[in-house]
């Protein structure tokens, strides 16, 4: 096999189109690139553009060209499966599919609405995308109106409950707009009763159902809504605790208020994911609810830590760094909030660090980290406010500890030097060895050069770098030179991380990415890019 034609496992392929930038490449690879990230590029960058037909130039041919099927259905498909880094892009691709003149397109975009719009926050954004797309004329047809009523009457009353008061509004439009103008019509008792909550309020609620004999489920969704209401003007620290306990109230539906007092806190926090715990640490410690002594910090600590809430969690490893380096930072990014960092905590964030690790599934390839050391790493990521150096760090130690076969090396001006790997190197030592005497200039081709030097085989080559310039040779043109001589389809991941711009990925080749900036939605980018999915 051609080592530079990779095998095709998309579900529609082969077809050539031309993407924003002008160039020729496989369009169902645009398709998922934009679907997985916003862009047919083949770059991510960790700003979040518009979305507009002018950039989706690949999913208006498929649709064109009478396959608006099989483009709902690769939707569907990316995102069951966890592959979109992004929402947005596939709920725009839905409001295309949505408004086209195919019938059996529009039917199955609408269709799909449910499964893609998890939350209200999702809903909200589709209808805007409906709107813009139409210019704000005529998009309240009998489609939209029931596709709406459908997501409403999906669920069972006691979810909607919960969404519509965590989500009230968002992207211009509420829940009481989306029922006014689809004309709704509750399928079930529970269901009517949320739906009066959204249009008349708690009050109207009241006198429609309070003195009226209810079923036990109905009695159940009563209940929490006015479990809800007394909490917004609860007075008695003791009553909303006891609230929060009973009916699993989350911080959402909690006035800013009542978070000054400790023991609210302490009852939100047995219900709270332990991903959401990590990001209230800085505010916990700063209100003093964590302070030294306090019997909140063991509490916290332990869960911090526990393997089975981790694994539950699925979070990467680098969503726990950036935790842990805005916790020890000892402020926000904004506002005056600061704090003096617990210890007990921060060694609860470095062990809970180490124990993500083994959540990583494989993908059982053959990598080699480059890491460039020609400049300081010292600065701010794009998109992470935490140091190059720490990414760089976390990132080599997630492969080396979930890919056996993974080398590391640093390179400058002209050398590159293999490092030390093992499973007992803690973040900060991984990082040392990457904290060297900037000097010369950068060569992204150097890596490549030294894999084929060495009679490396290596299928992904990811160079982390915080310079924007290629060297004397060309990446690209060294990467494919390097697969003729091994014979294997490598690919090239080059990450800049303060760069707002990269253009070292041929953009014919869909085995190259640039990466501008680096967040934890580029974590599973690269991960997707490895598995053959973009």
């Amino acid at each position: 096999m051609d080592p530079a034609s990779p095998p095709e496992q998309l579900s529609i392929v082969h077809e050539q189109v031309l993407n924003s930038s002008g160039r020729s490449v496989t369009a169902a690879v645009c398709l998922h690139r934009f679907l997985c990230y916003g862009s047919e590029t083949s770059t991510y960058t960790t700003k979040e553009c518009s979305l507009g037909i002018e950039n989706a130039l690949s999913l208006m041919q498929f649709i064109e060209g009478g396959r608006g099927c099989e483009v709902v259905e690769e939707v569907r498909h990316l995102n069951l499966e966890g592959h979109t880094v992004r929402s947005n892009p596939s709920l725009f691709a839905l409001a295309v599919c949505s408004q086209h003149a195919d019938c059996k397109t529009r039917q199955a975009a609408f269709r799909t609405l449910k499964e893609l719009c998890r939350t209200p926050a999702q809903l909200f954004t589709f209808v805007q995308y409906k709107k813009e797309l139409k210019e704000g004329s005529g998009m309240w047809g009998r489609a939209l109106r029931r596709a709406v009523t459908d997501w409403y009457n999906s669920q069972d009353g006691m979810s909607l409950a919960q969404a519509v008061t965590k989500c009230k509004h968002r992207a211009g439009w509420s829940h009481q707009d989306l029922l006014r103008l689809s004309h709704m019509k509750p399928a079930s008792d529970t269901v009517a009763l949320v739906c009066k909550y959204i249009t008349k309020g708690w009050k109207g609620v009241q006198e429609a159902y309070g003195d009226k004999e209810k079923s036990e489920d109905l009695q159940k969704v009563f209940a929490y809504l006015e479990a809800v209401e007394k909490s917004k003007h609860c007075t008695d620290e003791l009553e909303l605790i006891h609230l929060i306990e009973n009916y699993r109230l989350e911080k959402e539906q909690i006035l800013t208020n009542h978070l000054k007092f400790k023991e609210v806190w302490k009852a939100l926090l047995k219900e709270m994911p332990v991903v959401a715990l990590m990001k209230h640490l800085g505010k916990l410690t700063a209100d003093k609810f964590l302070a030294r002594g306090s019997p909140y910090v063991a509490a916290v600590c332990e869960r911090i830590q526990e393997e089975t809430a981790l694994k539950k969690a699925k979070t990467h490893p680098f969503n726990i760094l950036v935790a842990s380096e805005n916790y020890k930072r000892g402020h926000g990014r904004r506002g005056k909030l600061k704090w003096e960092p617990e210890r007990d905590i921060v060694e609860a964030l470095d062990c809970a660090f180490g124990r993500s690790l083994s959540t990583v599934e494989p993908t059982g390839k053959r990598f080699l980290v480059a890491v460039d050391v020609s400049s300081s790493l010292s600065s701010v990521a794009h998109g992470s406010s935490i140091s190059t150096v720490a990414i760089a760090a976390a990132m080599c130690m997630v492969l080396t500890r979930t890919e056996p076969d993974t080398q590391v090396v640093i390179f400058s001006d002209g050398a590159v030097a293999p490092c030390a790997k093992s499973s007992d190197l803690t973040l900060m030592q991984v990082a040392t060895q990457f904290i060297k005497t900037p000097g010369g200039s950068t060569d992204c081709a150097l890596p490549i050069t030294w894999a084929s030097e060495n009679d490396k085989t290596v299928d992904v080559f990811i160079i982390f770098t915080n310079n924007q310039v290629c060297g004397r040779e060309n990446p690209a043109e060294t990467l494919k030179t390097y697969r003729q001589k091994r014979g294997v389809f490598s690919k090239l991941i080059v990450c800049g991380m303060i760069a707002s711009g990269l253009s070292i990925a041929d953009p014919e080749d869909r085995g190259m990415l640039d990466i501008c900036g680096f967040d934890s939605r580029a974590v599973d980018v690269i991960r997707n890019f490895v598995l053959d999915v973009i």
